[in-house]
């Protein structure tokens, strides 16, 4: 089979053996695959990963033990957990200390023409949305994410630090709960969108210090949390969306001085983000930069890299 494959910072087109599913496991091809900054920085150096990356996808399931599967339309969780730890029996299994990751920590993922996936990770895709909408379950998914996480009240004071892909998910999420929401950006034409849902928006620079009780940064750019932190008021709260390969300098004094909450946000279920595309209460076809056939993978991710793009989308079946 085709693959896109990552080895010391470089990416390259390979041709790899189908994988052969273990016990619990269903193969599935692979229809169409989307590129995030998660990818990007793994190109970087980011997890010291290496094999075929990618983790958001929707495909058909081939072959499974379990018969009801095939033929099915899916996509699925990314967490590979052990299901025998403490962790998991809690509910936890994004959190499992023995967990791979598909595409992200040493396992393979879905910028391949198949994929194997633990039977337990699968989700249905509705029959009402399209291979083009579901392959964003997995970022919408994180998006949610904090909703779980905190509690959002119609009179708060929300920002979100960055325009990109996963901001703009996130700004759709968090309309829904009614709160003064405002996109803080610096492209033109991706506030402009936001604008366009409904969401108050202001070029980054512009916006007033300590003006909000919950900030969420998802610039992708370390200088974004510096920015998150000067819109916070005191004991307001910062989420973190945001991932860089390197290093982050951090200046303790402002959180404990201002008595700032910092939650990490990572993964989301699935469910919530389906019944959501299901029932279009979100819109990501408007964030579709580009579609690409899978032999042009590398020029995909040449696009994905310049600044201002949005989601680029390779697809298996062009």
């Amino acid at each position: 089979m085709k693959t896109l494959f990552l080895r010391d910072n470089e990416i390259s087109l390979k041709e790899q053996p189908v994988p052969v599913p273990c016990a619990g496991d269903a193969l599935v091809k692979v229809n169409i695959a989307g590129i995030c900054n998660t990818d990007l920085e793994l190109i970087k150096g980011y997890m010291g990963f290496h094999g075929v990356p990618g983790h958001e996808f929707v495909g058909v399931v081939e072959s499974s033990a379990d018969e009801f599967w095939i033929g099915k339309r899916v996509c699925g969780e990314i967490n590979y957990a052990c299901d025998n730890c403490d962790y998991c029996r809690r509910g936890l299994e994004r959190h499992c200390p023995n967990r791979t990751v598909m595409g992200i920590l040493n396992q393979s993922g879905a910028f391949a023409e198949y994929l194997s996936v633990p039977l337990a990770n699968l989700r249905l895709v509705p029959g009402n949305v399209p291979d083009k909408a579901a392959v964003f379950t997995e970022p919408l998914a994180a998006a949610f994410e904090i909703l779980e996480q905190v509690h959002i009240q119609p009179e708060d004071s929300v920002a979100v630090v960055g325009d990109g892909k996963l901001g703009l998910l996130v700004c759709q999420v968090l309309k829904l709960s009614g709160c003064n929401l405002t996109l803080i950006g610096k492209h033109e034409s991706k506030l402009a969108l936001a604008a366009s849902w409904g969401i108050a928006v202001l070029p980054r620079g512009k916006a007033e210090a300590s003006s909000y009780n919950l900030v969420v940064e998802a610039s992708g750019s370390p200088s974004g949390f510096d920015s998150a932190m000067e819109l916070l008021r005191p004991r307001g709260t910062l989420i973190l969306k945001s991932t860089y390969a390197g290093n982050l300098e951090l200046n303790m004094a402002p959180i404990v001085i201002d008595e700032i909450q910092i939650i990490g946000s990572r993964c989301g279920r699935f469910q919530p983000a389906l019944r959501a595309l299901s029932n279009g209460l979100v819109n990501v076809t408007d964030l579709i930069d580009c579609v690409y056939p899978f032999d042009q993978a590398l020029a995909a991710f040449e696009h994905a890299s310049q600044p201002g793009t949005l989601k680029v989308l390779i697809d298996f079946n062009a």
